[in-house]
């Protein structure tokens, strides 16, 4: 069964100009992408999409850094999506992720990782619904 995950690439990749190999990565490993668009989300859009994490100490260095330049937010589509995106993305901390996932080629450091993808099919519901209206959303 076919799955839905959001992914983002994150200000960081898009400045490194690693759009096309990232979006080539998903494509090569069974993802399909279902829905895509470049945003330059504001500091309050940033802080809505990360609300979850706003007790944590690094919520304001992160929203400032997702605010920084613009970000390429798009919807996977494929079987098992979410643990595939998450198993190409690599480890949250680059120096801890596998050779030629995502994080381990492109990520700067634990903060300017690169991508981001979501955790579980709540998370993923969430999230898309964030960036996407539901008819944006094909090539299920």
């Amino acid at each position: 069964m076919s799955e839905l995950t959001l992914s983002i690439i994150k200000p960081d990749a898009v400045a490194k100009g690693v759009i096309g190999e990232i979006v080539a990565t998903f494509e090569k490993n069974g993802l399909k992408i279902a829905a895509m668009k470049m945003v330059h989300l504001s500091r309050r859009e940033a802080r809505g999409f990360y609300a979850v994490h706003r007790e944590r100490p690094f919520f304001d260095s992160l929203t400032d850094f997702m605010s920084s330049g613009p970000a390429v937010v798009m919807v996977l589509s494929g079987a098992g999506a979410i643990g595939k995106n998450r198993e190409l993305m690599g480890a949250t901390n680059p120096a801890e992720a596998a050779a030629g996932t995502l994080r381990q080629r492109f990520a700067t450091d634990i903060e300017k990782n690169a991508v981001h993808g979501s955790d579980a099919p709540e998370t993923a519901r969430t999230e898309i619904a964030y960036f996407f209206p539901e008819l944006d959303i094909v090539n299920r």
